[in-house]
């Protein structure tokens, strides 16, 4: 028996043989003759090498050139900027105190009044759409008249770069990293490389902790940012030349009220006629045309009927890669319902939601911890910087019709499926102000005898009650 089982041959392996046609393709990956213009520009490169400095700089000088002189563009920035920082945030502390609370959130207003945080932070907004990227240097600010002397100081994007190309890997573009990846330090030039002193190029170095650079990463590893309008760029250019077409086309009809013309053969009866005369026309007068020759009206048909909707096409497209609806990037709600209306502003709310995140996380929260540090060393105030507990409010959004979203507020509040700090925080209000607000006016028009309208209806409420009991 062993001696079979050793002499048995060994099982062979069984090889499947798979026809040609079972194997997987993917249609996009073929070049062909038709689509090889189409994907002649795509190349295997790096993010940073992709967008290095030079393809930066074309895309910043066009996109500030489109900014500044096409009206929809400047509009769709702006009105990015204004929704998305509104008034500015508003701090909220959550510490135990409730008069530490209050002295933190009235200096900070006083201060970021002082140094126009807002203003500023609607600049860097609008620098992250046509620029790419934004950068401001948290420095020292002796003539603020707050005992905090912080202050951001906004940098163009042109002002942090290299004055040589490193290929080790340490630095991109001015930015130089650790072998983890962290920003290290920043080289910013003294002056702006494209002003009146272009040839002078002395750098100052910033340490990281002292340096906001906000961008869109929109791939790993990279590390500088390219304007958020770089896939609408040739698009506005379109409009601009297809607005330019018309406007010239219907010039050109203008310039012709009406030409002669005559169906008689060069050797005929018809008078002669000077070529290319004009003749001036009059209003509410008949005129005679020579022997044998005909008038006809020049037909302008401009502007074409296809431009409206080819304008409304085109900035539909151009609004969606910032995620804006085309009723907001036109100003032009004409052809909305209310249904269609609000929906397009949800997605728009949804992305504002993100940015303002986006810029608690990267800005705020960094401005206001340095901020702590020095008004704590200012006042003399001891506070645990692992317990500063706080939350950023913005603006609310308005509703399109205010009497039904108040009431589906009475509904949901009723319903206790939201909270007063749910419902003030979508207005951007902070519900503890609110509510001793709300005593406070209570209060004084018990004091002077003026009958609130829920306090009536308190009255007639105690009222029905005791006829019950009765």
């Amino acid at each position: 028996m062993l001696d079979f089982l050793k002499r048995k041959e060994p099982r062979k392996a069984i090889r499947l043989s798979l026809p040609m046609w079972m194997k997987a393709r993917f249609d996009a990956a073929q070049t062909t003759k038709d689509n090889a213009r189409h994907w002649g520009a795509a190349e295997f490169l790096s993010a940073d090498a992709e967008a290095d400095p030079s393809v930066r700089k074309t895309l910043r000088t066009r996109a500030r050139y489109e900014v500044q002189n096409n009206s929809y563009a400047r509009g769709i920035v702006k009105t990015l900027a204004d929704d998305t920082v509104g008034t500015g945030p508003r701090l909220q502390m959550l510490l135990e105190s409730d008069e530490t609370n209050n002295r933190i959130e009235h200096d900070f207003a006083v201060w970021a009044q002082r140094i126009r945080l807002a203003s500023k932070l609607r600049t860097i907004r609008m620098a992250r759409c046509q620029d790419g990227e934004a950068f401001a240097v948290l420095a020292q600010n002796p003539r603020l008249s707050t005992d905090v002397k912080l202050d951001l100081q906004l940098v163009e994007a042109d002002r942090v770069t290299d004055d040589e190309m490193k290929t080790d890997g340490s630095s991109v573009d001015g930015i130089t990293f650790d072998q983890f990846g962290n920003p290290k330090s920043y080289r910013v030039l003294k002056k702006h490389p494209g002003g009146t002193d272009s040839f002078n190029m002395e750098a100052y170095t910033v340490k990281a902790e002292n340096m906001i650079h906000v961008f869109r990463q929109d791939r790993p590893e990279q590390h500088r940012g390219i304007p958020e309008i770089t896939a609408a760029l040739p698009l506005f250019a379109h409009l601009r030349r297809f607005t330019l077409a018309v406007v010239s086309a219907a010039e050109a009809a203008a310039d012709f009220a009406g030409i002669l013309y005559t169906d008689a053969p060069a050797s005929g009866e018809a008078d002669a006629v000077e070529a290319m005369d004009t003749i001036q026309l009059e209003r509410n007068m008949l005129l005679t045309m020579p022997g044998g020759w005909k008038m006809s009206q020049v037909d302008p048909k401009q502007p074409v009927t296809t431009y409206g909707e080819f304008k409304r096409e085109i900035l539909n497209e151009i609004a969606r890669c910032l995620s804006m609806p085309y009723n907001i990037a036109a100003g032009n709600s004409s052809g909305y319902n209310y249904a269609s209306g609000r929906l397009d502003h949800q997605t728009y709310y949804k992305a504002l939601k993100v940015d303002r995140s986006f810029m608690e996380t990267e800005i705020l929260d960094r401005v206001f911890d340095l901020w702590l540090k020095e008004w704590s060393l200012a006042t003399r105030t001891t506070i645990d910087p692992c317990d500063c507990r706080h939350v950023w409010f913005w603006d609310g959004q308005e509703h399109v019709d205010p009497g039904k979203e108040a009431t589906a507020q009475q509904i949901r509040l009723d319903a206790r499926t939201t909270t007063l700090a749910a419902e003030y925080a979508k207005q951007g209000k902070d519900w503890e102000t609110e509510l001793r607000q709300i005593a406070r006016e209570r209060k004084l028009m018990k004091e002077l005898g003026i009958e609130s309208e829920e306090t009536r209806k308190d009255s007639d409420n105690e009222n029905e009650e005791k006829d019950g009991n009765e």
